[in-house]
Formats: C-alpha cells, sequence, structure tokens
C-alpha cells in the first residue's frame, strides 16, 4: 500500500472511532458519560487485535487491546451479535466500566469488531457510585462475564436480566433497553451500529480483502516505528520502585518494583518484586497492568504512529499472578484500575528516566482522586467523579496545572450540570496554589473543590499520594501530598462515610513533582520558556477557561 493510501486509510479507521464517540456521548443520559467523556472507542480486526482507537482513555483502550482477542475467540459470530461483559478477570478492568462489542461483516465475511467501553456510576453495588472500600469482588456490584446480549438482532433474556438487575427493573427482555434507566447501555450499543455503518461505507470500495490488507499494512508500519523507537533508547537494565500509600485495610507503604530491560529487538517489562495481592481494592487485574505500560511505551513512539496492536509488538510483559499487578480472582479491583494502574506508570517513568535523562517528565499527581457518592433511599442517585491535578516538571518546562493525566483523559463536571443532577453546591473550585513541586522548572499545580451535601450522603473516597508525594528529577522538589477534609478535619486517603445536610467536603488534589534545580538568584520559572510557550491570548493559568484549566481531553 502507497504511503499516502495508509495514511488515508490509517485516518478513516480511527474517524470511525471518533465518530462512535460522538454518537455515544450525544445519546447517553448520565452525566458520568455525556459530561465527563468517560468512555473510548476501538476498532478491532477480526482475531480481535487492535486496528484504530480514538484519543479517548488509556486504561480503557490498553486493556481491551490487550484482552479482546480471548472475548471473540468466545463466539461463533453472526450478524447482528451483541456482546457485554464487565468481568476484569475476562477482558475487563473493574466492574464499572461495561464493553459492548459488535461483530462486521462484508459479504457473509466477519472482517472486525466495534466495541466501546463506558464507565457507569450504578453497577449494582450497595454502596452509591459502585466504588467502595471493598475486599472481594462480588461487593464492587454485578459481575457481567462476557455473554450475549443480542443473538442475531434479538435481546437474550439472561444476558437483558443482568443489566435489569442493576437498575432493579423486571420488564421483559425486548422492553428493557428502551427504558430510561438503562439508556447509558443503549447509548453504547447505538455507538456500535453507527460504526458498523461507517465501517461498512469504509470497505465496500476496497472490500474485504482490501480492509484486511490495510489493517496488515498499519501493523506492519507501527511496529517499524516501535522497533526503531527501541534503538533510541540505551540498550540496558534500569528499575524502579514506587508505593502506593495504602489498601484501604490497613495495609501500608505497598510496593509497585519494575525492571525495564530494553535491546535492540525488545522492551521487558518486569514486576518480580511487586507486593502481592492485598484485602483491599488497590489490587488490579493483568489486563489493567498491561495497559499502563502500553500508555507509557506509547509515549516513546512518534506521534504518526497507528495506534494499533503492531505499535505493541516490541513489548513483553511478566507479572508474578497474585500480586498487586497481576490479581487472583475473586479479588477486589475497583481502585487497581484507577489508582494501581497510575502508580505502574509513575514506576515505568521512573525507570526510563535513568535510561533517557532529559527526555521524561517528573511525576505528576499520580491519582485519580475518586469520589463516590449518592443516596440507596428513596430515589436513589449515584454520582462518580475523578479530580484533576499536577502535571511533572520536564527539562525545558513547566508542568500543566489542573490538567488529568496519564491513564485517565476525562472532562471534569460542570458546576453546572452537577448542581443541576445532585442535591450539591460547588463551594470552591480553584487551582491549588503552591502545590506544584519546585525546581527550575515547577511542577503543575493541583485543584480544590469543596462540595457542600444538601442531603444526607454515603461517600466513598478512593485516592492516593496522600502520605507519599509525586516525586521530582534532576534535582527538582516533589509536589504536595493531597488532602481530603470533612468540614475541616482531615481524612484518610481511602474512606467511607454518610454527610449529613450541611456538611462540606474539601478535596485538595497533589501537584506534579518539579524538573532541576532552581537557580538561587533568578526567579524560579513558572511560565514556558519563550520559544516553547503557546500562543494562548490568556496571561495565566487562572484566566484559562474551566474546560482548558480542569481537565480537557488533549
Amino acid at each position: 500500500m502507497a504511503p499516502i493510501e495508509l495514511r488515508l486509510f490509517q485516518c478513516r479507521t480511527q474517524a470511525v472511532c471518533d465518530e462512535m464517540g460522538v454518537v455515544l456521548r450525544r445519546a447517553a443520559f448520565s452525566p458520568n458519560i455525556k459530561d465527563r467523556l468517560d468512555f473510548s472507542c476501538a476498532l478491532f480486526d477480526a482475531n480481535g487485535r487492535l486496528a484504530a482507537q480514538a484519543a479517548h482513555i488509556p486504561v480503557h483502550l490498553g486493556s481491551m487491546a490487550f484482552a479482546m482477542a480471548d472475548i471473540v475467540a468466545r463466539f461463533v459470530w453472526q450478524p447482528g451479535d451483541v456482546v457485554v461483559f464487565n468481568d476484569p478477570f475476562l477482558g475487563g478492568t473493574h466492574l464499572p466500566d461495561v464493553t459492548v462489542v459488535a461483530p462486521a461483516f462484508i459479504d457473509g465475511r466477519l472482517i472486525a469488531f466495534v466495541a466501546n467501553r463506558a464507565h457507569h456510576a450504578n453497577i449494582g453495588a450497595n454502596e452509591p457510585g459502585s466504588m467502595p472500600l471493598s475486599r472481594t469482588l462480588d461487593e464492587e456490584g454485578i459481575v457481567i462475564a462476557p455473554q450475549l446480549l443480542a443473538r442475531a438482532g434479538v435481546v437474550q433474556a439472561e444476558a437483558a436480566a443482568l443489566l435489569g438487575r442493576i437498575s432493579g427493573l423486571t420488564v421483559s427482555a425486548t422492553e428493557l433497553l428502551q427504558q430510561p434507566a438503562l439508556a447509558d447501555f443503549r447509548a453504547q450499543i447505538s455507538a456500535n451500529e453507527i460504526g458498523l455503518v461507517r465501517l461498512l461505507e469504509l470497505t465496500r470500495p476496497i472490500g474485504a480483502a482490501g480492509f484486511t490488507a490495510g489493517v496488515g499494512a498499519l501493523d506492519a508500519y507501527a511496529e517499524r516505528l516501535a522497533r526503531q523507537a527501541l534503538t533510541r533508547i540505551p540498550r540496558g537494565r534500569y528499575a524502579f520502585t514506587d508505593y502506593l500509600d495504602d489498601d484501604g485495610q490497613g495495609t501500608l507503604d505497598l510496593p509497585i518494583r519494575v525492571e525495564v530491560d530494553v535491546d535492540a529487538q525488545r522492551m521487558l517489562v518486569d514486576f518480580a518484586g511487586t507486593a502481592e495481592q492485598v484485602p483491599g481494592n488497590v489490587t488490579c487485574p493483568l489486563a489493567v497492568c498491561a495497559a499502563a505500560v502500553f500508555y507509557v511505551f506509547r509515549c516513546l513512539l512518534p506521534a504518526q504512529t497507528p495506534a494499533c496492536a503492531g505499535a505493541f509488538a516490541p513489548v513483553v510483559l511478566r507479572a508474578p499472578h497474585g500480586s498487586l499487578v497481576n490479581a487472583r480472582s475473586p479479588a477486589a479491583v475497583a481502585a487497581g484500575n484507577v489508582e494501581t494502574s497510575m502508580r505502574i506508570v509513575d514506576a515505568m517513568f521512573g525507570a526510563l528516566a535513568q535510561a533517557l535523562p532529559g527526555q521524561v517528565a517528573a511525576a505528576s499527581q499520580g491519582t485519580m482522586n475518586n469520589i463516590a457518592m449518592g443516596t440507596n433511599d428513596g430515589l436513589r442517585w449515584d454520582y462518580y467523579e475523578t479530580l484533576a491535578g499536577g502535571h511533572g516538571a520536564g527539562a525545558a518546562a513547566d508542568g500543566i496545572s489542573a490538567r488529568h493525566a496519564h491513564m485517565t483523559n476525562t472532562l471534569n463536571t460542570p458546576v453546572e450540570s452537577l448542581e443541576q443532577h445532585y442535591p450539591l453546591l460547588v463551594r470552591r473550585y480553584a487551582v491549588r496554589k503552591g502545590s506544584g513541586g519546585a525546581g527550575r522548572f515547577r511542577g503543575g499545580e493541583g485543584v480544590e473543590r469543596e462540595l457542600e451535601f444538601l442531603a444526607g450522603t454515603r461517600v466513598t473516597l478512593l485516592t492516593e499520594r496522600r502520605r507519599r508525594a509525586p516525586w521530582g528529577l534532576a534535582g527538582g522538589g516533589t509536589g504536595a501530598v493531597g488532602e481530603n477534609r470533612l468540614n475541616g478535619v482531615l481524612l484518610p486517603g481511602k474512606v467511607a462515610f454518610v454527610a449529613k445536610a450541611g456538611d462540606r467536603l474539601l478535596v485538595r488534589t497533589p501537584g506534579g513533582g518539579g524538573w532541576g534545580v532552581a537557580h538561587p538568584l533568578r526567579r524560579v520559572s513558572r511560565t514556558t520558556p519563550e520559544r516553547a510557550r503557546p500562543r494562548w491570548p490568556w496571561r495565566s493559568d487562572a484566566d484559562l477557561p474551566r474546560a482548558a484549566r480542569a481537565g480537557s481531553r488533549s
């Protein structure tokens, strides 16, 4: 395939995923999906290998790329089939992330799959927000093993009943997906439907053989770029250990140790020496660990590298079974997906900073600052959100402030939407001044968000970097640790409590680490050097529009 044809094919397959995401956002009812954009869309070949993806959420996309081949091999597919699952030990991440898959056929031949994964604030857990301080998987909600939601377009009663249990519905299978309580599932199905339409439009002029050849050419091109990138990393072994604060059940300072062994042919990533599986829910399934490793490796590749399976061909992953990064079923994993994945990234970049000095940034906030809340009494409501923080500084620029980092790529819930949908008032939402690490280049600042409860509310916080600060590089200072406070009283990083009307919850998120030693006679830089600074019309971070300041997608 000629280079121009290959580039056009790459853009068109990615556009299929982009449009799926637009439909999913527009059709969804929950703020979690339509406002925060907590979803991801991707395209896979007939064998379940990643062929294209939108620029959505790394922890979703990497885990699907790692596990989809096993999922598609479970079924004899027919046109009109729809498979649904969320089981973390059978291709999922954690229970709130529900994946919907549909096959694409042309002239009776299976050529591809479209898939999307979206976070549901209610997945049937006893605690509102479905992110409890759990010790077993069953405590986290309803487990959906990979199964047919529809066979040849006909809704299957057993799978539909599982979805109905989430919202307490007892209507027939054919009526179930029309219920407003399950509108987000309908939106996921609709996103796949538009993906199939656009994929057929793409494939009709070139045929099944042309599509398969195009995917193969993308894979080969991405693998060449990946192996070229390896040659720019000095051969050797680079080890780093970082720590989780705790597991929420009393186990403190959990090491995640990684050794990255690089040669011209492959990057071996070995997690031997990482803590064993713990009682709390910070243990993660292997698919989540793979997603974090793939994300870091992708950061080393040229921007034009296709987002397909070939890009990850040189990566070899080893993770001891029963460890913090490769859980045994039925371990609780709710925080493993959102918190442990972030620490895996920190450990990976800590190792690669030794191989590529000056080319790796300091640690970013290292947590998603998970807030889950709601009530089971009367009219149930569920709210879930992750909060932005500071990015680590690099060798040429300060870290970005008030932005989601690494494994999450969501927006914030707009204040107007949050107050419209839930009995909450936002009393304060601001950049957390002084939270970035000191250095020649400063770490990015975290945020402060204070919520006032207007009714009795059950709340769960799953947060990290409350005891161990994000590290700096090249002599740069650490970022400030995060804080959670209820009515001014300091709370643990992982805690569940019942708030009453009038109570206030303040979350201060961590800042990023600094880079380099500041000159004692020179003002510490807080801005990007002029030659690299974007030409924003605003004067400072504080002047940025909320979307840019509080976590817009990159």
